[in-house]
């Protein structure tokens, strides 16, 4: 295919424009994707689709992008790339080198694809990859021809094409993924690094700088954060038991500067259990562990806010912070084509769910059930025009945001000299740039008591109005991280309720029954300056947005009402509701204090300090005589919480109060008989399993006192036990 010749594009924007892009899409040319259904597309057929032209769907049926994309990347997997149509090609340098591995390849392929799909991914899993199709000679000419596409389709000014691939680290069924960017597709290196050279980040991040070293100039992004066991984001110890150190910290920061908040495997921002108080939280929680993986996955370590909350601890406690990323989105799509829309969503995972009929039914491919699948992300960077130099340039400076799948322009810039009418100057854009920063980045050195943020955002024209703008905070003291959701603007006449200062809910226009909506409620556009009310100088802390759209149907619900069925109860362990909200989340601004502005801040007590002073850790015994079957007084001394906590004889624990009132019913019968409230005592550690992360809390006796020292609290001792009673 020739295309035409590259259009002339706009005079570059200073002040940036919005460009929305995949980076995250599998065709046959991923052997699952191959396995799946999805036997005779191409990076092309993507690219095309890109474009807006209609492509034919593996299910024999015609599909078209709601609206075109402005860049794009192809991502295949870099284990196995390509070589089931390698192995199909007569020509191929895999026949030349091995004719019967390339025949039974095929023959296998054609009788049962997804066979093949588990010879292939058991040999990556058991590490005994196939050496024939290692051959740099074999991979070659099928990376090239990647990239050839994608120079082929690159469009500057129409559609951004990105050299790209997956590389697929999957250790104990931890997923770990990245997708690798390429720069500049004329540089670029003869085979791409895959995970069945090595599953270690570390390793890929030392071939990164490597090729950066080389000339060709690339970045990484993580990628479903939520299905990787807590791997993902870790304090301590990497998967490897490596510590996470200063060197982990400046190459991770160095290689990867975005991480994907949302795809068509759920979002990875919270979950209800992480932040209990934000009633946005339980958005397309998707729980499931890939290739088989049993148990209840880790929730600490998978998320994006907890990465932000620990990495701000980490700066304190450590003075370093791996965690410091913006957000994109993506697809994950094993199709070729991508549904970015609840009301055109056609299933990701070929002809395993490629008609509405297998969708509502849950059709299931590897233990995924086809409902709990949503609509893809899409990613949105603020770059001065479209071409690979500036949109690569704006994700390096993490200049980025997230949507669900829908087109909603977001602004969100932090400083020190914002007054309340900035947003009414006709160039408060280039003001704001001027004055301070935008999303990505570190607010320059304090000159107000507080920072300022100001936020702007305005419909996606062919989607629902906006419900609110919020501002999620987040901070940590003393090894402790604590966050706070703020709803600075809104639509209507709502006020917030003066005893708790929740925002009343939006409203409600959509018909189950018929599946619709009205956009009689929510606002077009909706902008504010805000200051934090809460700002201590001493401590650090990031702020980002996040936008609401009123209510509207969920595909599942929409799909369903076209069967004549009502919509479907969803089974499984994740949170999947009729109506959903969609939404935006921008990339985070940063505070980190002067060493003078940390010393304002009163000093927690370390277990290194306990020590000094003769503090002697409990043994197990010890410690069962000083809980097991009484309550417990403990005063967290860094919030001043005090909580009564009755360790029953049978390894359950109840929270009798909390700062001497009783709390909420319901709360304590989940605290009772949920599993987050057993405990044990082993090796001289007191064990609660929360959120799927056990945390372990050693105590201390110093004189007549103890002091509690838990896990992931970054060395400090934030408890004292007061009391004890039978």
């Amino acid at each position: 295919m020739i295309l035409a010749a590259s259009p002339t594009f706009a005079q570059k924007n200073p002040e940036r424009n919005v460009y929305y892009g995949e980076q995250h899409l599998h065709t046959s040319w991923s052997f699952d994707a191959y396995a799946f259904g999805d036997t005779l597309t191409g990076p092309d057929t993507f690219y095309r689709y890109a474009l807006g032209q209609s492509v034919m769907h593996p299910g024999g049926y015609k599909v078209k992008i709601s609206e075109p994309l402005d860049w794009a990347a192809d991502t295949e997997h870099s284990e196995y790339m390509g070589m089931i149509q390698e192995a199909n090609d007569p020509n191929s340098p895999l026949i030349k080198k091995a004719p019967f591995l390339a025949k039974t390849l095929k023959i296998g392929s054609q009788k049962d694809p997804m066979l093949a799909f588990k010879v292939l991914s058991a040999s990556i899993a058991k590490g005994h990859p196939i050496a024939e199709m290692l051959d740099p000679d074999v991979i070659a000419p099928v990376w090239k021809k990647i990239v050839d596409i994608a120079e082929e389709y690159y469009q500057p000014g129409k559609l951004t094409t990105f050299c790209a691939y997956e590389w697929t680290s999957t250790p104990n069924s931890s997923n770990l993924h990245r997708n690798i960017f390429f720069k500049d597709c004329a540089k670029v290196p003869r085979v791409p690094f895959s995970a069945i050279t090595s599953t270690d980040p570390v390793e890929l991040w030392k071939w990164m700088d490597g090729q950066r070293k080389a000339g060709n100039e690339l970045l990484a992004i993580s990628h479903n954060s939520n299905l990787s066991n807590g791997h993902m984001f870790p304090t301590e110890v990497d998967d490897k038991g490596r510590p996470i150190d200063r060197a982990y910290a400046e190459a991770r920061l160095r290689n990867e500067p975005l991480a994907e908040m949302k795809q068509v495997k759920g979002q990875s921002e919270t979950t209800p259990l992480l932040s209990p108080n934000d009633e946005f939280a339980g958005y397309e929680v998707f729980v499931w562990q890939l290739l088989g993986g049993k148990g209840t996955p880790n929730n600490y370590g998978s998320y994006i806010r907890q990465a932000y909350k620990d990495g701000l601890a980490m700066q304190d406690a450590r003075g370093y912070n791996p965690y410091k990323f913006g957000v994109v989105s993506g697809s994950d799509s094993h199709v070729s084509v991508v549904p970015y829309r609840q009301n055109n969503f056609f299933g990701v995972h070929g002809t395993v769910d490629d008609t509405p009929e297998k969708r509502i039914s849950g059709a299931s491919v590897l233990g995924l059930n086809s409902l709990w699948v949503s609509p893809a992300g899409l990613s949105a960077v603020w770059a001065e025009e479209n071409t690979r130099d500036a949109i690569f340039a704006a994700m390096k400076r993490k200049e980025t945001y997230s949507t669900s799948g829908v087109r909603i322009p977001v602004r969100f810039f932090g400083g020190w000299e914002f007054d309340p009418v900035a947003l009414k100057q006709k160039d408060w854009v280039k003001n704001c740039y001027a004055k301070g920063v935008p999303m990505g980045g570190d607010l320059l050195p304090a000159k107000a008591k507080a920072p300022t943020f100001v936020v702007w955002a305005t419909k996606d024209p062919t989607s629902a109005n906006l419900d609110r703008i919020q501002i999620i905070k987040g901070w940590s003291k003393n090894g402790q991280s604590f966050e706070r959701i703020y709803d600075v603007a809104w639509s209507g006449k709502r006020e917030p309720d003066p005893a708790t200062g929740k925002l009343p809910a939006v409203g409600n226009t959509v018909n189950l029954t018929s599946a619709t909506y009205t956009n009689t409620i929510g606002a077009v556009e909706l902008k504010t300056v805000w200051a934090d009310p809460e700002f201590d100088p001493g401590l650090d802390a990031f702020y980002y947005a996040r936008v609401l759209e009123i209510p509207t149907p969920r595909w599942s619900t929409i799909q369903a009402v076209q069967l004549g069925r009502v919509p479907p109860d969803i089974p499984g362990p994740g949170i999947y509701t009729a109506t959903v909200q969609e939404r935006a989340w921008t990339s985070p601004i940063w505070y980190t204090p002067s060493a003078e502005a940390r010393k304002s801040v009163e000093p927690g007590l370390t277990v290194a300090e306990l020590k000094q002073k003769g503090a002697v850790a409990l043994d197990g015994a010890q410690l069962k005589h000083l809980v097991v079957g009484k309550t417990v007084r403990v005063r967290n001394t860094v919030t001043g919480g005090l909580y009564e906590i009755l360790y029953g004889t049978e390894g359950q624990r109840l929270i009798t109060a909390v700062n001497g009132k009783t709390p909420d019913l319901n709360l304590m019968g989940d605290m009772m008989h949920g599993l987050q409230n057993q405990y044990e005592i082993r090796n001289g550690r007191l064990i609660t399993n929360i959120a799927g992360a056990p945390f372990e809390v050693t105590v201390y006796k110093l004189g007549n006192k103890y002091y509690g020292a838990r896990s992931n609290e970054f060395g400090y001792a934030n408890y004292e036990v007061n009391q004890v009673e039978e």
